[in-house]
């Protein structure tokens, strides 16, 4: 479904942005995709590195607090990306009015743009960090969700869709757990700071969160929010596959910090459906004659969550061992 189409892909410079025009140039034939992103030394560097695929690559200065140059950009794109965002959860803490503009103003701003550009699809990336918000960055893109599934109720007579996908911390991305412990092994250290010994999180790849972006994009019809079933793991048994017999000293939650990354609450339970891979919310309102076509998979029962806490799926030490032996940190 991507071939012959304009696909943009706002902070489009990100790990994300990279492995999703990645996976799309090598399995599709695009007819461009345009990278979004404020930062022009970013756009050098991916320029560098997709020389391969010039023709096929646009690159656009530009802030999504901008809806004037966004409404530039999104002429002629069938499909957008938005993946731009302040993610760092001190710096959204230390500069709140900041956070609002980029994830709340900012999706807003993505939504009039599509609307008037005639963008068929929008695919708005989410976080674990949205569900039962424990700090601003959560509450910011929790607005954000909302924004984007309410955006289906202004589309009118337009052939345009919203919908969210939700995943929690990439293995190695920036500011998570995997580099942190890398670092302290890097630099000699023989003891891995434990926050909580309870604490668990997912696991997720950039393939794998690219892969269910590709799904939103073929199968949405209007305020969905899809969500991967993916294994679970515990940071006591991450330590260990990263530094085998290491100490393990208990330091403390941090402020902001959960103990369980939670996808779909128990309130959610009412709208989800599961299928082989992933489970979908539904809106709990319909706007149009497409949203009206029955679910496919299977409701989950009244009460059900998910969360990397009562995950059915855990990662063994070993596996855990196996995996990193494929996760890039971000740099």
């Amino acid at each position: 479904m991507l071939n012959h189409k304009s696909i943009l892909i706002t902070g489009g410079t990100g790990s994300f942005g990279k492995a999703f025009t990645r996976y799309v140039l090598e399995n599709y034939d695009p007819k461009k995709i345009i990278i979004y992103s404020r930062d022009e030394f970013k756009q050098f560097i991916m320029q560098n590195e997709f020389k391969e695929y010039a023709p096929k690559l646009r690159f656009f200065i530009g802030d999504v607090r901008d809806k004037e140059r966004l409404t530039r950009a999104f002429e002629g794109v069938d499909y957008v990306i938005h993946a731009a965002a302040l993610k760092q959860v001190p710096a959204c803490e230390y500069n709140p009015a900041e956070a609002i503009k980029t994830n709340i103003h900012g999706a807003q701003n993505v939504i009039d743009a599509a609307l008037d550009t005639g963008v068929k699809k929008v695919v708005a990336l989410s976080t674990d960090k949205a569900v039962n918000p424990v700090n601003l960055y959560g509450g910011t893109k929790l607005v954000s969700d909302k924004l984007f599934i309410a955006a289906n109720a202004y589309a009118g007579g337009k052939d345009v869709c919203f919908s969210i996908v939700r995943y929690g911390n990439v293995a190695g991305s920036r500011g998570s757990v995997i580099p942190f412990f890398h670092n302290i092994i890097k630099n000699g250290g023989t003891e891995l700071p434990i926050t909580d010994y309870r604490m668990t999180r997912f696991w997720i790849s950039l393939r794998q969160g690219v892969e269910l972006v590709i799904k939103a994009l073929e199968e949405a019809r209007g305020g969905e929010t899809f969500i991967s079933k993916i294994p679970s793991f515990k940071i006591t048994d991450l330590a260990q596959a990263m530094l085998p017999g290491c100490q393990m000293p208990e330091v403390g939650i941090r402020e902001g910090e959960k103990l369980h990354e939670i996808m779909i609450t128990v309130e959610d339970s009412l709208h989800t459906y599961e299928y082989d891979k992933h489970f979908i919310v539904y809106p709990q309102m319909v706007w149009s004659d497409r949203q009206r076509v029955a679910p496919t998979g299977r409701k989950v029962a009244e009460g059900f969550s998910y969360s990397s806490g009562n995950n059915t799926q855990w990662l063994s030490v070993e596996e855990i061992r196996e995996l990193l032996k494929t996760v890039e940190l971000e740099k």
